[in-house]
């Protein structure tokens, strides 16, 4: 049986949930654009894309300087998130922060943004690719090692931390398919990576070293051998239980509820092909679930990236940095290996930190009295350039009508010549920043 494909009317409300779950919002006129194509013009045009390009001024901190991701602190995160905003590639780099939060790791552990910057060159590489080439290549991966202690895992010493994490969390799920016995066999299949550490650089020549990597015969799954690395990826790849966890994690990135016996089963056989992540994940974009569904929360990276995307902005200021902790996503730093937790994505310390994120990004053009008096006086119209402001986003009816409400009573207090004037500016800065904050532009 095939998988499901949506069939529904696919109009600019579509292309814009669209562009919102499988890359950063649009820009202005571009969910129209993408409505032109249809379904699968429009998913074909994310999945199969031509070179990069980036759109706009290249990004620069407070001082009008060129970025330093690999050594300014916070820099890294800068980087990225200008990638995000100007990348003609959004799913690619969506896909990219779909897989940092799946291998989670994290700068606080590693301590080489140089090391970080490469893993994340290493995802964007792989992120529509193959699934197992992807694994290997993190399994060796320097900024990997040093997380989860692949170079202090040798034969005298096993050490169990990323064997546990390939299978609990990259590979098979909690508690799915393996043992205790199998996390220390993998640990053992595992050892052999080191590296070594120069003044002045860090670690540095991450390398496989033959002796220090237990060549006994161990049991894993139920299977007997003398396996390595490679083979301790293999045996993950080809477990029963790994077909599920992969269709069934990598659709949570995409639709908050889960898939129906039908497609998941679908989705197992389509990635047990070859173990190609862009097949699967074109079926998701087409599925009708992602257009008829609940709508999903933003995580606080994309809703940034989305915002400055809307308003033509490109990183201009090194606050975002500290922004992004507030609002609970700064990127290198997931909380834990399990990546971001997307229950929290709202509650009242994020919420409070996006507030920020929305303010900061209106900043630059907020209007002033000298602008007031060429800014309708009428509650209408106000909230009609407010939604302009944004990009011209969808807006529920109920939420229009609370910024009416809003807009109304604030224009019936000017009940003076220079309120009648000021109130204008004030109150589509005001506007401007509700609806950032709404429901609308907090979920897609």
């Amino acid at each position: 049986m095939g998988i499901a494909v949506y069939r529904g009317p696919f109009e600019r409300a579509q292309a814009e949930r669209l562009l919102w779950r499988a890359g950063f919002g649009p820009r202005k006129g571009e969910a129209e654009a993408l409505a032109k194509l249809g379904l699968d013009g429009a998913v074909r045009s994310l999945t199969r894309p031509g070179a990069e390009r980036f759109v706009g001024p290249a990004p620069r901190d407070d001082k009008g300087r060129a970025l330093a991701p690999t050594d300014a602190w916070g820099h890294d995160h800068l980087w990225w998130l200008d990638r995000m905003v100007r990348t003609s590639r959004p799913l690619v780099e969506r896909m990219t922060l779909v897989w940092h939060d799946w291998f989670a790791t994290s700068l606080a552990g590693v301590g080489s943004q140089k090391l970080m910057l490469n893993q994340n060159k290493l995802l964007r590489r792989l992120s529509l690719g193959s699934f197992e080439t992807m694994l290997r290549e993190l399994t060796r991966d320097p900024a990997m090692l040093l997380w989860l202690s692949g170079t202090e895992n040798t034969k005298w010493s096993p050490n169990e931390n990323y064997a546990r994490e390939l299978m609990e969390l990259f590979t098979l799920g909690a508690g799915r398919g393996y043992t205790e016995r199998d996390v220390r066999e993998q640990a053992r299949a595992l050892t052999g990576f080191d590296n070594d550490w120069r003044r002045g650089s860090g670690p540095v020549d991450f390398r496989f070293e033959r002796e220090r990597h237990d060549a006994g015969t161990k049991q894993i799954f139920g299977k007997r051998g003398t396996f390595d690395w490679q083979d301790a990826v293999r045996l993950c790849l080809t477990h029963r239980r790994h077909r599920s966890f992969f269709a069934d994690k990598l659709w949570g990135y995409f639709v908050p509820t889960a898939p129906d016996a039908a497609t998941r089963r679908s989705l197992e056989a389509l990635y047990a092909k070859d173990f190609q992540i862009r097949p699967v994940v074109e079926a998701i974009l087409r599925h009708p679930a992602l257009y008829t569904g609940p709508r999903m929360v933003k995580p606080p990276a994309v809703y940034t990236a989305g915002l400055l995307r809307a308003l033509g902005r490109g990183i201009d200021t090194t606050s975002w940095t500290w922004l992004a902790t507030g609002s609970g996503q700064r990127l290198f730093m997931p909380p834990n290996v399990a990546g971001w937790d997307d229950e929290r994505w709202l509650d009242t310390a994020s919420f409070r930190g996006r507030w920020w994120v929305a303010n900061y990004a209106a900043r630059p053009y907020s209007l002033t009295d000298k602008q007031a008096a060429s800014l309708p006086a009428e509650p209408q119209a106000l909230v009609e350039q407010a939604i302009e402001f944004w990009g011209s986003p969808t807006v529920r009816p109920e939420t229009r009508a609370a910024l009416l409400q809003f807009a109304q009573k604030a224009m019936g207090d000017a009940n003076s010549r220079w309120k009648k004037t000021s109130y204008r500016s004030l109150t589509a800065n005001a506007l401007r920043q509700l609806l950032a904050v709404s429901p609308d532009l907090q979920t897609a």
